[in-house]
């Protein structure tokens, strides 16, 4: 299946960036000023909304739904907090994914367009990029976009004699995958330790520095200025079933062409695979994680998956960030769930017992099955920390996240699993149990 390039269509093939001239004579900032003329402050979140924009940092919750969040004081203007934000997650730390880096490089100002975009939306007057600290390549490039816009006239006070004014800020992160949770990555972006917060209040009644703020992702950002620009049912039509838009498909792993492509939301998951090369050296798949590292498996049987929201979610995982880790037949599937679970478990903030205990716990009974030395009822013993650290045990979905992947792992590759297990380890634990029961 042959891209669709919304996103992309800026996007060069050496990568070098697109810099505000040539963007704005490829059409740049002609929706920022449609918004700006035609469209009131709170006119813009309804167009969004029609269109069935949703998040495409993992979760997939419906951005207009999310900016109607926010209190509007157009009425009130003596009750307006000292600021309000917009917050955008470029702290892409999750497993295998690297999208919002090419965008960020290749077409910052589409970034910063979109952001603009939003913050009058959400009558945001502070916006601040939260960018992942390796990124440093993607630092450089959205600060000299940043100050072009400046001197164009697009950020700061009275944006195109408007009346909207806005400051746009990067801030650089110190770390952390926690820092994808949208409370844990305000808390590190005032300068404290990155760990989640109680919700309720949600961020949009108290969020940066107390204030209402919205959170999202850059991809999602990166959606609003062509939806402004042709119009939500434009959107909706390039989506192939439920779900409007494009998405920036992945892959990496054992795919013959690793790297990025555009796709419209519902395409075939075999066609995505296709399009990268298949597995490589004419192996045959095994499995792969559909959205990065915290997404459960999906197997050759689920080649015709729609890759949406619904679809993937109909058969068990979550599109998440859309981009794949692919394994061939060859791959021990303990190595892959214990490198997985390292990761978790080193990147647990520690906040909450069943995260901070639960995944290392998880890791050394992986590491010993990988050894040979697995017990009789690790297996069993998996099965339990997959509930004890799911949904609703534990104060924010990190650990959830990290079981996603494991309980697949125990669903499709159990016999796999199972066969680690020493024979002389069964045979030790019957031989301990006789001689601990005399009757």
């Amino acid at each position: 299946m042959e891209e669709t390039k919304v996103l992309t269509q800026r996007i060069r093939p050496d990568r070098s960036p697109v810099w505000i001239d040539d963007y704005m004579d490829l059409g740049g900032y002609e929706a920022l000023k449609t918004a700006l003329a035609d469209y009131g402050p709170t006119e813009v979140g309804p167009l969004i909304k029609e269109a069935g924009l949703r998040g495409r940092g993992g979760a997939g919750f419906p951005t207009g739904v999310k900016w109607s969040f926010m209190p509007r004081f157009e009425d009130r203007p003596d009750e307006r907090p000292a600021h309000v934000y917009l917050v955008v997650n470029a702290d892409e730390m999750e497993p295998g994914t690297f999208k919002d880096r090419l965008i960020m490089e290749g077409d910052p100002h589409q970034l910063i367009e979109g952001m603009i975009i939003a913050s009058y939306a959400i009558g945001a007057d502070t916006a601040y990029v939260f960018l992942r600290g390796e990124y440093t390549e993607c630092r450089r490039r959205l600060q000299q976009a940043i100050d072009e816009a400046h001197e164009k006239g697009f950020l700061g006070e009275n944006i195109l004699d408007s009346g909207f004014s806005l400051n746009l800020h990067l801030h650089m992160s110190a770390g952390r995958y926690i820092c994808g949770e949208e409370s844990a990555l305000l808390s590190a972006l005032e300068g404290r330790r990155a760990v989640p917060r109680h919700k309720p209040p949600f961020p949009a009644a108290s969020g940066l520095f107390g204030q209402p703020t919205t959170v999202n992702n850059v991809e999602t950002i990166c959606n609003v200025p062509h939806i402004v620009k042709n119009g939500a049912e434009w959107y909706k039509s390039l989506g192939l079933n439920k779900d409007g838009g494009t998405k920036l498909f992945g892959a990496s792993g054992h795919v013959a062409k690793p790297g990025l492509a555009e796709f419209p939301l519902g395409v075939k998951l075999g066609d995505v695979l296709e399009h990268f090369g298949g597995i490589r050296n004419g192996r045959k798949l095994k499995g792969l994680l559909p959205g990065g590292g915290s997404t459960p498996f999906l197997t050759p049987d689920h080649l015709d998956t729609p890759m949406d929201y619904d679809g993937v979610g109909a058969v068990g995982s979550r599109l998440g960030t859309a981009t794949m880790i692919v394994f061939d037949d060859q791959t021990p599937i303990v190595g892959v769930l214990k490198n997985l679970e390292h990761f978790y478990a080193q990147e647990s903030c520690g906040w909450c017992t069943p995260c901070r205990d639960g995944l290392p716990w998880v890791e050394k009974m992986l590491v010993n099955l990988e050894a040979g030395k697995g017990q009789p009822g690790d297996i069993e013993l998996l099965d339990l920390h997959v509930k004890l650290l799911g949904p609703g045990k534990t104060f924010c979905a990190h650990a959830p996240g990290a079981m996603g992947p494991l309980e697949a792992g125990l669903k499709y590759y159990r016999d796999e699993l199972s066969a680690l297990i020493p024979d002389d380890a069964s045979n030790l634990s019957r031989t301990q149990a006789a001689n601990a029961n005399p009757l």
